[in-house]
């Protein structure tokens, strides 16, 4: 099965890399050329084009910012859907929500294409490992043609049911991560703050009831700030919220947690700038006490 990829973006490289690794034959491309020429040197075919992508392969996975920038890719005379045949599958891996989901698929019949939504949880780390795990909307049939192909990205391939329904879970699950996050945030100052060892507080977080893959994974983002890669940024975290935020008030579901840590990504964002590990939303609380301390002095 040949596949194509387009964005190679912190998530979207090393997922292509994974592909290579299994022995797809695989086609990329990127706006910027050069993270696609990083894929060229380590095996993958070059496109000067999503339709070239398309025309090219049986299967295209995209992993990109937002929706917009997902249609940008499918539509128009050098979009995907333009160098499809039928029975072609398109895999959505971004995180755009079910509303935008639903329209992909519309618009893939309409090419006789089939699209599944997607999206991964999981950071870098996990992306380089092939451990993210998947969770899918869309054609069941579609899926299990393509499972071979998720299965070299993700170390579980979950199928919610018809489209959206994977773009509407990716949602639920990052809702979760954000408001574990800004608990987590809040737990690891508080004790600092009563003068326990960063680390040492850490540990006890990681070993007790409310321990998880995502405190485990998250250690060196919270422990050595300053010296960890980038994985998730603040913006990215918050986009990702406004469409969980959006989603709850369509269902009308009350979401207090995800509100609240909606507000401090904010704080986060304009004290630890755009592009920080949504982690730093530690060091914004840090600041926000220091802050109080010395006014109350």
């Amino acid at each position: 099965m040949n596949v194509g990829f387009i964005g190679l973006g912190r998530m979207g490289s090393p997922m292509a890399h994974c592909l290579l690794r299994a022995g797809f034959p695989l086609t990329v491309y990127n706006r910027t050329r050069s993270r696609a020429l990083l894929l060229g040197d380590a095996g993958a075919t070059v496109a000067e084009s999503p339709a070239e992508v398309a025309r090219a392969t049986d299967v295209v996975i995209t992993m990109l910012s937002d929706a917009a920038a997902v249609f940008d890719v499918v539509d128009g005379t050098d979009g995907v859907f333009a160098g499809a045949r039928p029975g072609h599958v398109l895999i959505e891996m971004s995180t755009i929500g079910p509303d935008a989901a639903c329209e992909l698929a519309e618009r893939a019949v309409r090419c006789e294409v089939a699209a599944l939504d997607a999206p991964v949880s999981g950071s870098v780390p996990a992306a380089e490992a092939a451990t993210l795990v998947t969770v899918v909307g869309g054609d069941r049939d579609a899926f299990d043609s393509v499972r071979a192909v998720l299965a070299a990205m993700t170390r579980a391939q979950l199928w919610m049911g018809a489209s959206g329904a994977g773009a509407a879970m990716k949602l639920a699950l990052n809702g979760m991560i954000a408001a574990t996050n800004e608990a987590l945030s809040e737990a690891l100052v508080i004790s600092e703050r009563s003068g326990i060892d960063r680390a040492a507080a850490y540990d006890a977080i990681a070993a007790s009831a409310v321990g998880s893959r995502f405190v485990e994974y998250k250690r060196a983002a919270f422990l050595d700030p300053g010296d960890e890669p980038v994985a998730f940024t603040l913006a990215l975290m918050q986009k990702d919220l406004a469409l969980y935020l959006e989603l709850a008030r369509r269902l009308g579901v009350p979401v207090p947690g995800g509100a609240a840590a909606d507000q401090m990504l904010t704080v986060a964002r304009a004290s630890e700038g755009e592009d920080a590990d949504f982690a730093m939303v530690a060091a914004a609380l840090r600041g926000i006490a220091r802050t109080s301390e010395e006014v109350r002095q």
